[in-house]
């Protein structure tokens, strides 16, 4: 293994262009994998389980955090959502990272998990108030009712940008994927990813030794 996997975590307010920056990542990179979350509630239209998510009883969900099995974990609208940690271990072990598109409190705690020393946050940010409004309007998905919930809820997700490792100003989303191209590169070579240097290091100083 030449490194260990990043857990790469993107978090925005909706509009702000995360999804189109996480897609254009992949496309980058065919290695990288999204985290599959599990949830307990029912499966839609189409869905299919361990691709879409891994879908749960309630118990089932339950235990799973009760035995330290999940990184992070909320419930929203009555149904419990969360991320399983054992794939995310068994590709952080094999080199592959994993992309987790999640808000701010389920990085808070991933980045306090038993995983921490691999997290990579990334937080994107709007390059105006007025900018993030048009973006959601011109998607045309949804009713001017649930636009005016998203604002509302943009100002709490916007307040926790201070506890990510990056913030990027997405004003510019080809100049922001080069950006994030950037930041990953660069953070796949931390000296705590590469666990091969340790031996390496130690080659080189038996080396010395038989110059003496």
């Amino acid at each position: 293994m030449s490194r260990r996997g990043l857990l790469i975590i993107l978090s925005s307010p909706s509009g702000a262009g995360k999804s189109t920056l996480a897609g254009r990542l992949r496309a980058w990179d065919d290695t990288l994998r999204f985290s599959v979350s599990a949830t307990t509630r029912a499966p839609r239209t189409g869905e299919v389980d361990g691709k879409d998510y891994y879908f749960v009883s309630v118990p089932e969900f339950q235990s799973q955090v009760e035995q330290d099995g999940m990184l992070e974990h909320a419930r929203v609208f009555g149904n419990y959502y969360g991320s399983p940690k054992a794939p995310v271990e068994e590709a952080i072990e094999g080199g592959r990272d994993v992309l987790f598109d999640i808000d701010w409190q389920g990085a808070q705690q991933i980045s306090n998990s038993a995983l921490k020393d691999h997290v990579l946050s990334i937080f994107i940010l709007p390059p105006s108030i007025t900018e993030l409004h048009r973006r959601l309007v011109s998607r045309g998905q949804d009713s001017p009712e649930v636009i005016e919930g998203r604002m509302q809820k943009s100002w709490d997700e916007i307040s926790h940008w201070g506890g990510y490792d990056y913030v990027l100003v997405n004003d510019d989303v080809d100049a922001t994927e080069a950006q994030l191209k950037t930041i990953i590169s660069a953070e796949r070579l931390r000296r705590s990813q590469q666990p091969q240097l340790v031996d390496h290091v130690r080659n080189l100083q038996s080396q010395f030794g038989d110059r003496t």
